[in-house]
């Protein structure tokens, strides 16, 4: 079978999200009551929140190879469920014969629905595909209320077909939220259920 072009991945990804997210209904009747009651919230309102995420593949040789972009740029699609912009050098690196204004990678932004379904994916069906997989590390809370991790291989989405793959790419995911310190926000990622590492 032939592999999909940019256009056809796109059409693929614009169906909608289902109307109400499982995470999301999880987050409103389970993951609220109990950041309530552990932080004295006077009202839902105040409880920190998902606010987007954000997901980054740079492909240091897209300048040199577009058919690299092209290839991440369509397997981006199929993971986020959302069409992704090809990110571009915003100056000249001589070292790595990039110019400025050349491809280099791509990124998509999920918010809403197409954010928890995401997110929902990557902890139930990605994560544990992983290798050895102990956790992620506890390190990576920036105190503002995101955090930011890496992944190294596209293929542990199961929408990436393994036997198309021709290049195996890593990804950056940063998950922003409403929380005002890295106390509120890991205690929000554990209860969505985030497998943090122990120790």
């Amino acid at each position: 079978m032939a592999r999909k072009t940019i256009e056809e991945v796109t059409v693929e990804v614009k169906a909608k999200p289902a109307e109400n997210p499982r995470l999301q209904k999880f987050y409103r009747e389970q993951i609220v009551p109990k950041m309530m009651q552990k932080f004295g919230y006077r009202n839902g309102f105040e409880v920190p929140r998902l606010e987007k995420i954000v997901i980054n593949m740079g492909i240091g040789e897209g300048a040199q190879d577009i058919k690299k972009i092209d290839n991440a740029v369509s397997e981006l699609a199929m993971i986020a469920g959302q069409h992704p912009v090809v990110t571009r050098s915003k100056k000249a690196i001589a070292n790595f014969k990039i110019k400025k204004g050349d491809p280099i990678g791509c990124k998509v932004t999920l918010r809403s629905k197409h954010m928890y379904e995401f997110l929902d994916r990557l902890i139930s069906i990605a994560l544990p595909r992983i290798r050895d997989f102990r956790g992620l590390s506890v390190s990576s809370f920036d105190g503002r209320g995101n955090y930011a991790f890496g992944l190294n291989e596209q293929i542990i989405f199961p929408e990436v077909e393994y036997d198309k793959v021709v290049n195996v790419q890593g990804m950056d995911v940063v998950i922003v939220t409403t929380a005002k310190n890295k106390e509120e926000t890991k205690e929000l990622m554990v209860l969505f259920g985030m497998p943090f590492r122990k120790g």
